[in-house]
């Protein structure tokens, strides 16, 4: 992942010049991703480091294009923005079926007092006896899902639209179209107030997030509203990283929204287990503890997020 430079950086400072570097900077980093990918062969450590690296340049890019479009050519800024946004969620897919699988098996281990599975039939009960089934159910589901995923990265990575991407990006690393204008601006009259209105949009979103009072703690219809403050706190975190802010707090915060993220899909997967025809009922029983089980992650999540990111604690009215 591209690390972000806390230099500090002068009001006065010229916009184009500091958005400029920030991002010459992540495409340099996305370019040496991409290098290490190719270069990772079979090993699928390196490739997947390779990949993780890939993403952070590519969503950061995205991201500073977002928040900061006036500042560039506004056509090109749409289009790559659009690229990297269709190439991120691509090499996402095969790292997060591979992590869904890991978390669920885990759980699941966890929840049937056995350190490994298969557990003995009926040694603790109708969980166990159904985690064993509950496991290999969901890896052949998650599994496939992977093998889909991967198949599909190899298709993009070999693509002429993929090329197109990394040689736009190649030219990012020396040179960033700018408006004329806008970049000739100071920081302080420019990317500062562009970046206070990314900062807006993520207070109004989470302002309106449901009250966290524990009244319905496995309602999945409330996961879309905190996928979505999950992105904008982001794209926040993006923008304070080309101005030299620390972002301490909002990656700490970052990191509850994606254990969010995590589990609200864990418990997805489980629940699409369960629908498999004619399972047995022990091993809906399990995937059925499973699936709570990650609803219960889903809460603690929101709660740690909620701690870590409002000024005080949210006081829900009798």
């Amino acid at each position: 992942m591209a690390q972000p430079n806390h230099d500090p950086i002068t009001a006065t400072a010229d916009a184009g010049a500091v958005l400029g570097t920030y991002l010459r900077a992540q495409a340099t980093a996305f370019l040496r991703g991409l290098r290490l990918h190719e270069e990772s062969g079979a090993d699928a450590a390196e490739g997947s480091d390779a990949a993780r690296s890939l993403r952070g340049a590519a969503r950061r890019i995205s991201g500073s294009l977002a928040t900061f479009r006036v500042v560039t050519e506004s056509s090109w800024a749409d289009g790559l923005r659009t690229e990297l946004v269709w190439l991120s969620s691509t090499l996402a897919d095969e790292h997060a079926y591979a992590a869904r699988l890991t978390r669920l098996m885990d759980a699941l281990h966890r929840l049937s007092g056995s350190p490994e599975l298969p557990a003995p039939r009926g040694s603790a009960g109708a969980l166990t006896v159904g985690s064993a089934r509950a496991g290999a159910l969901l890896e052949r589901q998650l599994t496939l899902a992977r093998t889909r995923a991967h198949s599909a990265t190899l298709q993009a990575l070999g693509s002429s639209r993929f090329h197109a991407v990394a040689d736009a990006v190649a030219v990012l690393a020396s040179e960033v179209p700018l408006d004329a204008v806008a970049a000739r601006g100071r920081v302080s009259e420019v990317l500062v107030p562009l970046a206070a209105v990314a900062e807006t949009r993520l207070s109004a979103a989470v302002a309106s997030l449901p009250p966290a009072d524990g009244a319905q703690p496995y309602n999945a219809d409330h996961d879309g509203p905190w996928h979505e403050v999950r992105r904008l706190l982001r794209v926040h975190r993006y923008a304070r990283e080309a101005l030299g802010e620390d972002v301490t707090r909002p990656a700490a915060a970052g990191q509850a929204l994606d254990r969010h993220r995590d589990a609200a899909e864990a418990a997805t997967a489980s629940a699409t287990a369960a629908r498999t025809p004619r399972i047995a009922p022990a091993t809906a029983y399990a995937l059925g503890v499973l699936h709570a089980d990650q609803r219960h992650e889903v809460e603690a999540a929101r709660l740690e997020f909620r701690h870590l990111w409002l000024p005080e604690p949210v006081v829900t009215p009798r």
